[in-house]
């Protein structure tokens, strides 16, 4: 079984058996917003699942959101990266040094502009629910401490597709001094949670199991180094 965040779903799916497609579920984006509630619903979703057996997570720890998660009667197959930025990198080593180029940064992803789960979106719906003013201000305490808007794409032909919508958010950040650039990421780790979910007993120090009855816990993220150039020895090697 595979449970996964909706940004992951185009990407994960192209490379997943028919049998694993039918029996993967993706959440929706917005949950990442708020970590709790993250927390609480990918919880439900394994409870839920009454037939013992291996569960992938397309997660990282995603701001605490899976800190306390308990597998039950099933196993938990994590990948260990922050947030699914690395699997749409293709490795925590290219998380890492995007990292050092400038911690301030906010992603944009195709599944996230199609998904309408951007800055402006939510000045959007800001305005709506509290008018113009104090959504201007929400927004400020939100942004103001970012330096750079990044669109991350898996093809030219997707950077090319989206990039209006993508720059049309960067205007909007200008006001916070946001600079824009785009990435080309690589599927290399996607690649790797598909195949672990077809064959999970495969699973390697890129990935945090845990086994029945066991709860996971944000140290398990831990460990690794915590720069780029440390971890370029080996790409996500062993920690």
């Amino acid at each position: 079984m595979i449970i996964a965040c909706k940004v992951l779903q185009s990407a994960l799916e192209e490379m997943l058996s028919e049998r694993l497609r039918k029996r993967a579920q993706f959440m929706d984006y917005g949950l990442h917003r708020v970590p709790a509630r993250l927390n609480q619903t990918l919880q439900s979703a394994i409870d839920a699942i009454e037939i013992p057996g291996r569960i992938v997570l397309g997660y990282g720890l995603c701001g605490n959101g899976l800190d306390g998660i308990t597998a039950g009667r099933h196993t938990l197959i994590i990948p260990k990266v922050d947030d699914c930025i690395a699997l749409l990198l293709g490795s925590r080593h290219s998380y890492l040094r995007e990292m050092e180029k400038a911690p301030g940064t906010y992603y944009l992803t195709k599944g996230w502009l199609e998904s309408g789960s951007d800055p402006l979106k939510e000045y959007r719906e800001y305005t709506e629910q509290y008018g113009a003013e104090e959504a201007a201000w929400i927004m400020d305490q939100q942004y103001r401490n970012y330096e750079r808007l990044v669109f991350i794409a898996h093809s030219q032909t997707d950077l090319d597709t989206y990039r209006p919508q993508a720059l049309e958010v960067a205007r909007y950040c200008r006001q916070w001094g946001m600079r824009y650039e785009e990435v080309l990421g690589s599927d290399r780790y996607i690649r790797r949670l598909a195949a672990i979910s077809e064959r999970p007993e495969n699973a390697d120090d890129e990935f945090i199991v845990i086994p029945p009855g066991s709860t996971n816990h944000q140290e398990l993220f831990w460990g690794c180094s915590i720069t780029a150039s440390e971890e370029s020895k080996k790409e996500m090697g062993s920690c």
